[in-house]
């Protein structure tokens, strides 16, 4: 029999995941070997690339025909850095029975797309925490700490940084910064306080039609090819076949099931 606490439980974690984008799946619960590092690497982005700013995506999380909740990701510059901000609230029958209420931001170096720093406030039913992880360039460091804020506990881990890493929120706009041609492979570190190798393959053109338009878009399918994770979930995602590549669709197939996320409207 199906325990709907837990089921819903593992939903709405993957609603979070709009927030942290296409990758959050993909991110392993050990450090991950290192094998294929030397291949995978972040490209900066083209000279004068066109940063999204001030653009907000808002999605819906479908899941057995239920929407699960929204997510909205937004970026805009502060400084000399970009931050993009993301938050997931879960909707419905899903909220009673496991609310779900996170804020994410981001900050990572526009002419590298080296990723610097992770905040997340998370509220996942009874868990209350916020984590923050700070990547440690110099000493090739990543340096998390987290808080329960019901309990008041802290802790704090040091895990390997292998040099430059994009991270989970940031993760899809890294993808979208790249040529994505059909038939191209790509292959870069992500990291979540712990990396992982990300394999991302470019499948073909499609039609789709969302709440928010119809688009052309290319199809891409990601998933991590060491680490704990592997071979344990798989994401596709629909990027607007022109210029802006914007993630109009995404599907995430995990053990418990599969979750699909459309644009319902971009704003600034």
């Amino acid at each position: 029999m199906i325990n709907l606490k837990e089921h819903f439980r593992g939903a709405n974690l993957f609603v979070s995941a709009v927030c942290t984008a296409l990758l959050v799946v993909l991110v392993p619960a050990q450090p991950a070997a290192p094998a294929n590092a030397s291949s995978a690497q972040i490209s900066p982005p083209p000279p004068n690339y066109p940063y999204p700013d001030g653009r907000a995506y808002v999605y819906a999380a479908e899941w057995h025909l239920i929407t699960a909740g929204t997510g909205t990701v937004k970026m805009e510059a502060s400084g000399k850095d970009r931050k993009v901000t993301a938050t997931a609230e879960s909707q419905g029958v899903v909220n009673v029975i496991f609310p779900v209420h996170d804020r994410f931001e981001a900050h990572f170096d526009p002419r590298t797309f080296c990723s610097l720093s992770i905040f997340k406030h998370s509220e996942e039913g009874s868990h209350k925490r916020e984590t923050s992880i700070r990547f440690d360039h110099a000493r090739q460091k990543s340096v998390l700490d987290e808080k329960n804020l019901k309990t008041g506990e802290t802790k704090q881990v040091e895990n390997d940084l292998p040099g430059c890493t994009t991270d989970i929120i940031t993760g899809f706009y890294y993808l979208a910064s790249l040529p994505l041609q059909v038939g191209s492979s790509y292959e870069f570190p992500v990291s979540d306080g712990k990396t992982a190798i990300v394999h991302a393959h470019v499948d073909k053109r499609e039609q789709v039609k969302t709440p928010a338009g119809n688009f052309s878009t290319l199809l891409v399918t990601a998933e991590a090819t060491n680490g704990s994770l592997h071979g344990k979930g798989k994401v596709w995602v629909w990027y607007s076949d022109d210029a802006s590549h914007v993630p109009v669709q995404m599907r995430a197939k995990l053990g418990w099931g599969t979750l699909l996320f459309r644009l319902q409207r971009i704003y600034r």
